[in-house]
């Protein structure tokens, strides 16, 4: 039965990724053009219109707090990981501003879905090869220089429920080497949207953005106390 509600959804979500193939023509030639800024808005015009398509197909509840503490420009978006379903709430929630996501590369893999996640310019770890690893934190740098902001898991897997796991150390590696905000994030709900019955499910998420941290100028040692406070402020979210 599981599979049977998975599936008809699934196939929804393929159908409706066809419908807005237009946007992602146009940051294709955006991108091929050079154009950041024409490609960063058709960007966010994709993520607006598939994540509230897929949010109110499912009946996700969500709730977002924290808003004015975005700043303008390229930020480093830090999340606690508990869903599949981070990704659409993350796009939900917060609005007006393009990032893509550093995800695990098995869903560069997904037919039409990982298509997608690469274009909106998201960076793939391939947590077994260490060499690849620093590639690809390399190319998410480059993002943010050309003003792609993104958005990172330091968790490295779904913890599948209301618990945290720990951060993996030099997640924030991304925005301290070029000193652009951090801002972090603490999700909670989404996995009763999944996880929780291994099936799509209405749920109620709460979604806190906390006060960004500038980590421009921080020395040696501030860096190296970063990922503690990061994660002791995402844990408190859940207070």
């Amino acid at each position: 039965m599981n599979f049977i509600r998975n599936l008809f959804f699934l196939i929804w979500t393929y159908l409706y990724q066809l419908t807005i193939k237009h946007h992602q023509r146009k940051i294709r030639k955006y991108k091929a053009e050079g154009d950041y800024e024409k490609e960063r808005a058709e960007i966010r015009k994709a993520e607006d219109a598939w994540a509230d398509a897929l949010i109110k197909k499912a009946k996700i509840n969500l709730q977002v707090s924290g808003v004015e503490n975005i700043p303008d420009g390229t930020v480093l978006f830090v999340s606690n990981h508990q869903s599949y379903w981070d990704i659409p709430v993350f796009l939900a929630a917060i609005r007006g501003k393009q990032f893509g996501f550093v995800a695990k590369s098995d869903l560069a893999k997904l037919p039409s879905y990982g298509e997608w996640i690469i274009d909106i310019r998201s960076v793939f770890i391939e947590r077994e090869d260490a060499r690849a690893s620093l590639r690809a934190i390399e190319e998410g740098i480059n993002f943010l220089k050309q003003g792609f902001s993104l958005v990172i898991f330091p968790e490295g897997t779904r913890s599948r429920g209301g618990e945290m796991g720990e951060f993996k150390k030099g997640s924030l590696r991304l925005a301290t080497k070029i000193g652009i905000p951090i801002v972090p994030v603490t999700i909670d709900g989404t996995y009763k949207a999944y996880e929780e019955k291994g099936y799509v499910q209405p749920a109620t998420v709460s979604f806190k953005i906390h006060k960004a941290i500038e980590t421009e100028g921080m020395n040696r040692k501030e860096a190296a106390e970063l990922p503690a406070k990061v994660e002791q402020i995402i844990r408190e979210g859940f207070k």
